[in-house]
């Protein structure tokens, strides 16, 4: 089973960014975070291949966001830049062994870390 911990949420004022980091322990082939407001559906927010960069955004964060692993590929980071209060809710790292779709969906995805929050102020 792959642990998985992430750390860097925090609070900001709309225009403001974050880094999210999600240390991985044990073999992956897709690693994605995902985000959960409030009464709303778990959705997926970028996702990559740890094995060819290979990346996936959801339409609402491209352009602001970039996911990216270290060279020794124990690390995914999510960059959040330009924040608003619509990115707010709990950020969750996922992964799984297999490819996942670009179309990033939490039943793809076996493994879990705890989550962060990020709260985004107007």
């Amino acid at each position: 089973q792959v642990q998985l911990v992430e750390s860097g949420g925090g609070s900001v004022q709309t225009g403001g960014s974050l880094t999210l980091s999600c240390i991985i322990s044990g073999y992956t082939y897709t690693v994605a975070w995902f985000r959960q407001a409030p009464g709303k559906e778990r959705e997926g927010v970028a996702g990559i291949f740890v094995g060819s960069q290979w990346t996936s955004y959801h339409d609402s964060v491209k352009g602001r966001f970039t996911i990216s692993v270290t060279s020794a590929k124990d690390t995914v980071r999510l960059q959040m830049n330009n924040l608003t209060p619509e990115d707010s809710g709990t950020y969750y790292c996922a992964a799984t062994h297999r490819r996942a779709s670009p179309i990033l969906e939490p039943t793809q995805f076996g493994d879990w870390g705890q989550g962060t929050q990020v709260t985004v102020s107007s």
